[in-house]
């Protein structure tokens, strides 16, 4: 994905963390980084059903995250009136057991980015980025979208710039009075793990070193 060189910006009064605030980053860097491990956000916004939560492929190029969708879906109609939205992305890398069951936590990296999508018009671009994020190369290989495929399809994309996250790392942290008690603590890690690449049975293509290297 695209660096930039932006400084850390002042929270908003959305943006801002309040509980356990020692966690918050709002810097460019850590918000990057965690928008790039990820393949999915979150899209959370209200109409006049409800309030709506709903999980979407996504990918940053510069300060901007992307998706895209169907013209015709409620998220992309919704987003193209210009509804305020919240856009969340999280990483869980451990289970943190304490010494009491009120001081047990995670170990994770989460991102949260608000304000309003806009669409883009250049989608073969941007669609040629998102293919570069779930293996780079391969947009030169797939077959790209057609004038049928694109005119069916939206992609928009949010500003970065009202975003925050919250990052915890390290083991339990006991209150003084339970460190004497015989249970375990410590840390429970979770990895994202990569997998064997499986060919289609009708793939006569030899892989390509991208998926040569998806494992290893």
């Amino acid at each position: 994905m695209t660096a930039t060189t932006h400084k850390p910006t002042a929270p908003s009064d959305r943006t801002r963390v309040r509980r356990i605030a020692e966690n918050a980053h709002y810097d460019a860097t850590t918000l990057h980084a965690i928008l790039d491990a990820a393949y999915v956000c979150h899209v959370a916004f209200a109409d006049d059903k409800g309030t709506h939560c709903i999980p979407t492929a996504c990918w940053r190029e510069d300060d901007h995250l992307y998706i895209h969708g169907s013209n015709g879906g409620r998220l992309i109609k919704l987003l193209a009136k210009g509804t305020q939205a919240c856009v969340t992305v999280t990483h869980i890398d451990g289970l943190v057991l304490a010494r009491s069951a009120f001081n047990h936590s995670m170990n994770y990296r989460s991102a949260m980015v608000y304000g309003q999508f806009e669409k883009v018009d250049d989608k073969g671009a941007a669609l040629d980025t998102f293919m570069r994020h779930l293996a780079p190369g391969r947009e030169d290989e797939a077959r790209p979208g057609n004038d049928k495929e694109f005119a069916a399809t939206t992609v928009m994309r949010i500003s970065l710039a009202e975003a925050a996250c919250k990052v915890r790392t390290g083991g339990p942290k006991d209150d003084a009075e339970d460190m004497g008690v015989a249970a375990w603590a410590g840390v429970l890690p979770l990895v994202q793990q990569r997998g064997a690449p499986v060919a289609d049975p009708l793939c006569t293509v030899p892989a390509p070193a991208y998926v040569q290297a998806w494992d290893a």
